[in-house]
């Protein structure tokens, strides 16, 4: 073993307002660390459990498309859920956009368009 998993990062437009999303669904404590460049801003999320997620300002920040078999999406998080109809009432008031649902998982696009799921 060469390491641990100590964050994942998501780049994106506005590092506070995505951590602050993830923090209505995974909840946790948000983590600021203000760099001298404001084009570098980075935010922490340390969720009650699993590992960081990082928030990192990309000025040029252009969406993963859904589905991606150019490889354009890349990633996407998974986020276990006891109940898919009520994860979903919660995932949609915080501003995520459903795109397609499963008998065990559903895709979301998060505000600036990361596709994240839910499963069961």
């Amino acid at each position: 073993m060469i390491g641990t998993l100590h964050s994942i990062v998501i780049d994106c437009p506005d590092p506070p307002a995505l951590a602050e999303f993830y923090r209505g669904i995974l909840g946790g404590e948000i983590l600021s660390d203000d760099h001298t460049d404001a084009d570098d801003r980075w935010v922490d999320l340390a969720p009650a459990s699993g590992p960081r997620l990082s928030f990192q300002r990309s000025p040029g920040y252009v969406p993963p498309r859904w589905p991606g078999d150019d490889g354009d999406q890349q990633s996407h998080l998974d986020v276990l859920v006891e109940d898919l109809d009520a994860a979903h009432e919660h995932l949609l008031a915080l501003g995520a956009r459903h795109l397609e649902s499963h008998a065990t998982f559903r895709v979301y696009l998060d505000p600036v368009g990361h596709p994240f799921c839910t499963i069961v």
